[in-house]
């Protein structure tokens, strides 16, 4: 049997150990966090999750998406002879050139 040690903890961690540890001894929901984190720690990911650089360029890529989705658009648009009033032309410009220069103000 392995050396047992007494560890003084706040009340409140005692608490929130209890309240998230389901049929989990204390020993035992305190050896899976630390496991976990250390695994975290080696993989420079949380389980299930990205990383900041991974959403960045997600967030970038959908951004270039978008941007092209409306160039598309207003480009058929034109094509079909189809004239915007000048003010929606104006607001699809600005909101392709706010796409723009969000993402080249970012990248820098």
């Amino acid at each position: 049997m392995s050396e047992k040690r007494m560890l003084i903890v706040d009340a409140e961690l005692v608490k929130r150990i209890d309240d998230n540890r389901g049929d989990l001894g204390r020993s035992d929901f305190i050896n899976f966090l630390i496991e976990s984190e250390l695994k975290e720690k080696e993989t420079g990911k949380k389980q299930g999750g990205v990383t900041r650089d991974e959403f960045h360029q997600f967030q970038e890529g959908t951004k270039e998406l978008l941007r092209s989705f409306l160039e598309f658009f207003i480009s058929y648009g034109l094509e079909l002879g189809k004239q915007p009033g000048d003010n929606e032309f104006e607001q699809l410009a600005q909101k392709l050139q706010g796409l723009g220069s969000s993402a080249k103000v970012k990248s820098s």
